[in-house]
Order: structure tokens, then sequence, then C-alpha cells
């Protein structure tokens, strides 16, 4: 500890991190740097800054990486169509990579001997994390304090705010925080509290970006994203910047009670986790993409690319964004990608996103002279499918004669 002479922290502003803040100069003895990111978690950042000089930080990091979380991490990840066992859109998982980045360039910059955060032993983003720092940073040193302190329950935690006159805003309302919740511009997770027993259906009044399907318009909503390079760059012709258009997707899906999930999920670290998941302009962005795809991509690239899928997900999940493997699939995927362009229109209707068009100017592999149900003029000889069927059956055959 005595080592440690100034550290670099991950700071939310929160009751945990206020409280680790306090922690890390009490027991490491050290000058402690603050880093708030804003990634789009919905919630203004500058208190941030108010509470870390109320605690006497001098050197205070606030950033709006917004434009950059969704431009090199979200968009990327859902070129790869990414979704993890099946359902889990990684909303939480893509958000620690640009976290760590940023964390470890403020220690370069400022001489810093190590860096914190305020994940639990018990959960993925401890290793996302750390994982991230480590590719970036070798000989980082990494402080995470509830794998260290004995401050393990919501009982302790108080109660040594109230010991340090730490200021925690809910406790002063007399409120009870049900959820732990995290939130960026891609989705918003709730976890803890009745959700702890997979049985429970969520509480309605949970959900905060949503409607529920039952009470979204009786009209649907018809919209148009236009894709560049498998990236959205426009909806309904209005280009935006990668930031705006998920802003706009998830006040549109939240609008039509799409996005909303709750999943039983495997932790890398171990166990079983229940989380629910709003993500209601990654959902559409996902189903357009994928229309934007069948379009656009050659067949056995396309299917080879969703056999990559899963392990890519599983990279992400499992905080190896800064990896060779996520890098060498990165670059496979974007290579596909360069013809998928065009426009995609979608359907939103009480918490469904229908693909009901789509065209590409430049790229379409579809042709209606050779898939008509009509007359094609020859362009297909339905002669030649004899050939093919028995060259293909022939391993089938000589199985079948031998039993």
């Amino acid at each position: 500890m005595s080592e440690i002479k100034k550290v670099v922290l991950a700071y939310s502003g929160g009751l945990d991190t206020s409280i680790i803040l306090k922690w890390l100069e009490d027991v490491y003895g050290c000058e402690v740097i603050t880093f708030t990111a804003d990634i789009g978690q919905g919630e203004e950042v500058e208190p941030a800054r108010a509470k870390a000089e109320a605690m006497g930080i001098k050197d205070i990091y606030i950033e709006d990486l917004r434009e950059e979380f969704v431009r090199d991490f979200v968009f990327p990840m859902f070129r790869a169509n990414a979704v993890y066992e099946g359902e889990y859109l990684l909303g939480t998982s893509i958000a620690r990579p640009l976290i760590s980045k940023r964390l470890v360039e403020i220690a370069q910059d400022t001489g810093a001997d190590a860096i914190a955060h305020g994940a639990t032993g018990k959960g993925n983003d401890q290793v996302r994390f750390e994982l991230g720092a480590y590719a970036l940073m070798p000989d980082v040193k990494v402080i995470a304090p509830w794998r260290e302190w004995d401050l393990l329950s919501r009982t302790k935690l108080m109660a040594y705010a109230e010991e340090h006159g730490i200021e925690v805003d809910f406790a002063k309302q007399g409120k009870k925080s049900p959820y732990s919740m995290d939130a960026n511009l891609l989705h918003i997770s709730y976890e803890g509290d009745i959700l702890e027993d997979p049985w429970n259906e969520p509480e309605d009044d949970m959900w905060r970006w949503s409607v529920s399907p039952e009470d979204a318009p009786d009209s649907p909503t018809y919209i148009e994203i236009t894709y560049k390079s498998g990236d959205p760059v426009a909806i309904d012709g209005e280009e935006m910047s990668p930031a705006t258009i998920l802003e706009s997707l998830n006040k549109i899906g939240g609008d039509n009670g799409i996005g909303r999930d709750d999943i039983v999920e495997n932790r890398y670290v171990g166990m079983k986790s229940r989380g629910c998941y709003e993500t209601p302009g990654g959902t559409i962005m996902l189903k357009a993409h994928r229309a934007m795809e069948s379009l656009t991509l050659d067949r056995e690239a396309a299917h080879l690319k969703d056999e990559m899928m899963p392990r890519y997900a599983e990279i992400v999940y499992n905080g190896y964004w800064w990896s060779p493997e996520r890098n060498m699939l990165q670059a496979a995927i974007d290579e596909t990608q360069k013809v998928v362009n065009g426009v995609v229109r979608a359907k939103l209707y009480k918490g469904n996103v229908t693909i009901v068009g789509r065209k590409s100017e430049s790229n379409s592999l579809f042709s209606e002279e050779i898939a008509t149900f009509e007359e094609d003029d020859g362009a297909y000889d339905h002669k030649d499918a004899a050939g093919f069927i028995r060259l293909n059956s022939l391993r089938l055959r000589i199985a079948a004669k031998v039993g």
C-alpha cells in the first residue's frame, strides 16, 4: 500500500464510489483522481464534480464520451449482430472497454500508480475493467475495494457513509434503492431486490425507458434506417451522428414498448444471474441490420458470419474487447460490411419490430428476374436442379445401400 501514491478512480458520485474515494484515502493514504464518463446514462454528471470537490479532490476528469462510445464500440459490435446466449444485447459489457481505456490513459497522463473501480467481487465488471486495463497498460496496478474491504452489505456501507459524513441522497430522503442499475446510451439494466428470485415477474413501474407493450400506441410507427458500410447513418432520410441515431431510436422504440428483456444469464465468474434489460434502440438496430445484410451479403459470407457471432459475443461479454481474437474477428466482420449499404423500413407496434421493406441501389444481390414465380425468359434453367440434387444426394444414396 505504501507504494501507491496516486490512484485514478472510476467515479460515478453514487454511494459505492463515494465511499471508495474516502476508503482509498484512509487505507492507502494516497491522492485520488476521479474520472466520470458520460456515456449516455441519462443522469447529470456535474453533481459528481461537486461531490468530488466537496470531498477535497483536486484532479477531476469529467468527459462526454457518447459519440466515441457509439461510433467505436456499439456500432462495431452491431456489425457482428452480437447477442450473448441468444438474448442479451451486451449493453453493460460494451461500455467497460471504453472506461478502461480512459482510466489507463488518465493514469499515464497524471503519473498515477494505480487505477480503482467499484465493481464487486461477484460480477463480470471487475473482469472486464481489469482485462481491458492490463491489455492497454500491462504493468498497471488495480485496486478493487470490494475484494479487500469488509463493507460487504448495504447496512455497513451506509454506516461508513454516516461515520465519515459522506452525503447519500436517497438516505436523506428515507428511500431504499431497490435495484442495482447500470445505464448508458445502449441500455439500462436492473438487478437485485425481487429480481433475485427468477420466478418473480418484474414490477411494471421498474422500467424507465419504455412503455408497457400493452400501453403502446394502437397505431404502428414506421421508420426508415439508412445504412452505410454496416452502420446506421440516417433515420427517415435525416443524417445524424452515431450517438444521436441511438438516442432517437431509443425514444422511438421506448414509445412503442420495444426492447424489454428478462434473462437468466451465465456470468463469466461462474454463477447464474437474473437481470432485466431495456434496449429499445439496439433491438431495432439488430433487426434492421440483419435485414440489410439479408439483401446484400453473399450466402456463405453471411452464414460464416453467423457462425462467428456467438464467439464474438462471448468475447465481448467476458471482457476481451482489447484482445487479438476480437481484433481478428472484427477485421473479418468489417470486411463483409463494405457492401451493407441501403435502406430498411421497419414497423414498430406494441413491442414488436417487423421489417416491411429493404432496398440497396448499389449492392442488392436479390434478382427479381431469377426469383420470380412468373416467366423468367430463361434466366434460370429448372433442369439444372436435377443434376444438382443427384450430386448432393450421392453420399446419402451410397450410405443407404450399405445400411
